[in-house]
């Protein structure tokens, strides 16, 4: 398990409220986060990390549905693009949520709840970075691709986040504008959406589901106080979100064998894809057994090693 500052912090900050002995050391973490260097808030407000996954997605995407040689040019644009919309999702995203956010432990040192920033400057900042990446997309690569920005950006901002605080269903409503890049990669190459783009998004809308649930079993208690209605919050003995999570990972398993399927890569991928879903899905049958969070930090530990290494199995035995 790889321990990082940040995973301690968030600790720290989660169990503080009960374990009055960390309230001093919460305190400094707290006074850390305020004296961040602008660039650490930008990247705390554009979400770095997620908008790093979603620029390998997009650029997988690409090179999957490219046909040699790789247009370089349009991939740097499809790239851009896709990072500069993501990035003003986060952004707006974090406007909409930010009362919500100061009631959770692990996301009141963000740049809204902690002060760093205005709800203006952050409104401006969003606003300008959706737009120019849409009109970027548009006009460097093609319409659809920025079609599919634009309804992704719609649906994270105005469907997805309203309704993590209606329904329990809003994590797999979340799974679809996360599932889009890689299919926005995949018709930034080929000007059209096929079913190989489809696998792409299948792909990914299926990986998220194990994934968050064991986040949201993690961290159930700090989602209750920010509001949220996630499924392990109202699902207290952990039965359908361990249902939830076997159920998805199942499914996994015959979707990811589908770019061998449709041609888009070999055998290689088509072996290393089953031994990995079979990997995830036993993961996911330990948690829904034992819902601790032992066995849900190995989930997640397992679905962020799952989709690199299937994406780079994808790209290394991709199909000239």
């Amino acid at each position: 398990m790889k321990i990082t500052a940040q995973s301690v912090t968030t600790q720290v900050i989660s169990t503080a409220d009960t374990c009055p002995e960390l309230l001093p050391a919460r305190t400094e973490l707290l006074r850390g986060a305020a004296e961040k260097s602008i660039f650490a808030v930008l990247a705390d407000l554009v979400k770095a990390r997620l908008t790093t996954m979603v620029v390998i997605t997009t650029l997988v995407g690409f090179y999957a549905g490219s046909t040699a040689p790789v247009d370089l040019i349009i991939m740097i644009h499809a790239v851009v693009g896709t990072a500069l919309v993501a990035c003003g999702a986060a952004a707006l995203n974090q406007l909409l949520e930010k009362e919500l956010d100061a009631k959770m432990r692990r996301t009141e040192t963000r740049p809204l709840p902690s002060g760093k920033l205005s709800p203006d400057a952050v409104l401006m900042i969003g606003a300008g970075l959706s737009v120019a990446g849409l009109i970027y997309l548009a006009l460097g690569v093609n319409h659809l691709t920025s079609f599919l920005g634009a309804v992704t950006l719609a649906s994270y901002l105005f469907v997805y986040t309203p309704l993590k605080r209606k329904t329990t269903l809003n994590t797999a409503i979340g799974a679809i504008p996360g599932a889009i890049p890689p299919l926005m990669g995949w018709t930034a190459a080929r000007g059209e959406v096929s079913v190989g783009g489809w696998a792409l998004f299948a792909i990914l809308f299926l990986w998220q589901l194990p994934h968050f649930m064991a986040i949201a079993w993690l961290y159930r208690e700090d989602y209750a106080r920010g509001g949220f209605a996630m499924l392990p919050v109202v699902d207290l003995e952990g039965k359908r979100t361990g249902s939830v999570a076997i159920s998805y990972a199942l499914g996994l398993i015959p979707i990811s064998l589908c770019p061998s399927l449709f041609g888009i890569s070999g055998i290689i991928y088509f072996m290393g894809a089953l031994l990995l879903g079979l990997g995830f899905l036993f993961c996911a049958i330990q948690f829904a057994r034992t819902m601790t969070e032992q066995k849900a930090r190995q989930l997640f530990f397992a679905s962020i090693i799952y989709l690199p290494v299937l994406l780079g199995l994808l790209v290394l035995d991709k199909v000239k």
